[in-house]
């Protein structure tokens, strides 16, 4: 039985006021099914950049029958009401991440108090919790609007709905699928592409830990989505920039965590000589190092909205350190981390080898 391929088109959608990974945002969209896939930033110019790139596509805007949302930022989702007002389309998006769309004004409050009190927690000082609230502008979004939530599995026209958490803890995909020629779907109907929002991109690793506060292992939870990823589709449509080679990103990124695991803990560990070496006898054993200063360790200086992803990252990386036992969490609040023993520095071809095994085999990586 043979099917017809799927058309799905890219419209390049970007605006100044956004600092967009990839050159800007790329809604995707299936013009025989009416659907449109992250539609982009709120604004005029993002608006007309959208509806000439539904025309020329062969989507007319009356015939838009549905807007799919792969998570809650506003750099994908700030056209969805727009769009939906102006189509009488619905707007359909994960369970985890729906209430953030539609019952935006409530959530947007009880959002920015979790993040910064998180912050808090991470050990960011103050200051830099304060700038980071008041950069924290509202979209322009309706107080609240109808927003169909979705579950792993679910159809949405062409589209099978895949959960890939980590960026955000409802962020979804959405696996392309085929119908035979008679309509009926032919195995699982994968053709190999999925539009995966920010659950990879073709040059910048998303980040993980401060792009939703909600999530308490988000490296773990983003782990299992490139598992996932790989298992479902070789071909990425990303939400910025164009397709890519899902397999050989994937390996990637599994490779920069890697890396970025073994920066953490070699942080960790040079915080912990520090602190050592400042106490002498007089140390306590719940010293340990904050997410904030492993954070700063590793990234520098930071400022804007790079405090929260820098201290979110590093967080991220530290509870995965202490599920593997490599890091133990000696400190609630704030939250503070120590090596779970003097092993040496797992960067090193002769640092603790037990360490860096475990690491290989979270990551999948093969360091022989």
């Amino acid at each position: 039985m043979g099917g017809e391929r799927t058309r799905v088109e890219r419209v390049a959608v970007t605006t100044p006021e956004y600092d967009a990974p990839e050159g800007g945002n790329s809604a995707w969209v299936l013009p025989e099914d009416g659907v449109v896939v992250d539609p982009g930033p709120p604004g005029d110019v993002p608006w007309e950049q959208l509806t000439e790139g539904l025309a020329d596509a062969g989507l007319a805007l009356a015939d838009v029958e549905h807007v799919v949302l792969t998570h809650w930022h506003v750099d994908h989702v700030g056209l969805a009401p727009r769009l939906a007002d102006a189509a009488d389309a619905t707007v359909a998006m994960h369970e985890r991440d729906a209430p953030l769309v539609g019952d935006y004004a409530r959530e947007r409050e009880r959002r920015v108090e979790r993040d910064a009190a998180t912050l808090a927690r991470w050990g960011v000082p103050d200051e830099h919790v304060a700038s980071v609230r008041g950069a924290d502008s509202r979209t322009p979004f309706p107080d609240e609007f109808p927003v169909t939530a979705l579950a792993g599995g679910d159809r949405v026209g062409s589209l099978s709905v895949l959960a890939t958490p980590g960026h955000t803890a409802g962020h979804a995909a959405f696996v392309v699928v085929e119908s035979d020629a008679d309509g009926e779907r032919a195995g699982n109907g994968d053709t190999g592409r999925a539009i995966v929002g920010d659950a990879a991109l073709r040059t910048v690793t998303p980040n993980v830990g401060g792009g939703d506060t909600r999530l308490d292992d988000p490296l773990a939870a983003y782990r299992g989505t490139l598992d996932a990823l790989a298992a479902r589709a070789d071909r990425a449509l990303p939400g910025h920039g164009t397709a890519f080679d899902l397999d050989e990103r994937v390996a990637e990124i599994r490779t920069h965590h890697r890396e970025r695991a073994g920066n953490v803990r070699d942080a960790l560990v040079a915080l912990d000589g520090d602190a050592a070496d400042d106490a002498g006898d007089d140390r306590s054993s719940a010293d340990g190092a904050t997410p904030w200063a492993v954070a700063e360790a590793c990234f520098g200086e930071m400022a804007g909205y790079h405090v929260k992803f820098g201290a979110g990252e590093a967080f991220a990386h530290l509870r995965d350190l202490t599920a593997l036992d490599i890091a133990e969490c000696v400190g609630s609040d704030p939250l503070r981390y120590a090596p779970a023993n003097d092993g040496g520095d797992v960067g090193a071809d002769d640092g603790d080898a037990d360490a860096a095994a475990r690491l290989d085999d979270a990551w999948y990586v093969d360091e022989n």
